[in-house]
């Protein structure tokens, strides 16, 4: 199989398909690697690093598109991008087609494109395991941002987020108890923040305490939201749903009401926001104040540690990988359980996406 690997071409995206390393293991399995010059360059690997182990350079998108039987991507493709595609080809990466625009979905299905998520990739116990290290990272990220956000040379509230003796800590409310809001709150609190979760599920909620007995739980419910937000310094919305909109957990009436110069950092973002007042922004323009509150909404938040992002990315994926490329689209749908929950278009029909033509076949 002729796997593609471009290079990312959406702004402020550092990360790569493939490391040299996942090259070399679907070489070493007999298939021909086409990567885009300098295409991981920016996540530090170079040109020479990948034709060391077998990899074709190629010198423009349209060839690593146009001649790949596969595509290997990590941001959701352009518009650009899907009309380099040949029909019938696979093309994988964070897709979060849920919130893309519904021409996009009407190009790969109109082009019959086996478009497969990694984020929806979905082990047997329910767990997301090509997502994890995207969510560890982002989570991480989240808490050391937000202390920057605070200080007021960036906006905020002028709040160090451990506090000092006599003057408390910074109030932090995480939406979510997943992946995103566990990570997030185990740096919190090791910055010394006072931390409230608030989760749909009882039994995420019983996970996270018992991991942290100190945080605060709550069940989420438009009247916890409500008065929750009334007493944060940070808001982190960490709200996944696999194949679908994110809900809309805070309302902009809710933000209306929060203490000015606070903090909205929208994790769920790629997925269309938690927060009503959420747009994306970018990593040269991560915030905007709305409400007089400041809004923090990059969808690509580990794009920044891009090396640490895409080693872990590769050592989740890799097995899915191989075994599409192995088997091909049919084959790893058919055989694979987790990959099969991850289609999100094949042959012309959408599966496992929740869009405004759900159930539309084409």
């Amino acid at each position: 199989m002729n796997i593609g690997i471009p290079k990312e071409s959406r702004p402020f995206e550092y990360r790569v398909g493939l490391s040299p390393a996942g090259v070399d293991m679907l070489i070493q399995s007999g298939h021909q690697v086409l990567l885009e010059h300098d295409a991981g360059v920016l996540t530090g690997f170079s040109d020479k690093e990948y034709e060391k182990v077998g990899a074709r350079l190629v010198f423009s998108p349209e060839e690593s598109f146009g001649r790949a039987d596969f595509v290997l991507k990590v941001a959701r493709p352009t518009e650009q991008e899907l009309n380099w595609l040949r029909p019938g080809t696979i093309i994988a990466g964070f897709l979060h087609l849920a919130s893309t625009q519904q021409e996009r979905i009407d190009t790969l299905l109109e082009k019959k494109i086996t478009s497969i998520a990694y984020e929806q990739i979905q082990a047997p116990d329910g767990s997301l395991p090509v997502l994890r290290p995207f969510s560890q990272i982002g989570g991480a990220m989240v808490a050391q941002i937000a202390a920057r956000l605070l200080q007021n040379n960036w906006g905020g509230r002028g709040i160090l987020m451990g506090g000092v003796p006599g003057v408390p800590p910074a109030e932090v409310v995480v939406l979510g108890a997943g992946m995103v809001g566990t990570y997030a709150t185990q740096m919190f609190l090791g910055m010394g923040a006072h931390v409230t979760v608030i989760d749909q599920s009882l039994a995420a909620l019983q996970r996270i305490w018992d991991r942290f007995p100190g945080i605060i739980t709550k069940l989420s419910t438009k009247r916890n939201i409500e008065n929750s937000v009334l007493y944060a310094d940070v808001v982190v919305g960490a709200v996944l749903s696999p194949g679908h909109r994110a809900p809309i957990l805070v309302t902009r009436q809710m933000v209306r009401s929060m203490k000015p110069r606070s903090v909205i950092m929208d994790v769920s973002i790629d997925e269309g926001g938690c927060v009503e007042t959420s747009r994306p922004t970018t990593h040269e323009h991560p915030v905007y104040i709305e409400e007089n509150v400041l809004h923090y909404c990059v969808p690509n938040i580990p794009g920044a540690v891009a090396r640490t992002a895409t080693h872990a990315f590769v050592n989740a994926a890799m097995p899915y990988i191989l075994d599409i490329a192995n088997k091909g689209a049919e084959g790893a749908i058919a055989t694979n359980p987790d990959v099969a929950f991850a289609v999100n278009t094949h042959a012309g029909k959408m599966q496992h996406l929740s869009h405004l033509t759900a159930g539309k076949e084409k």
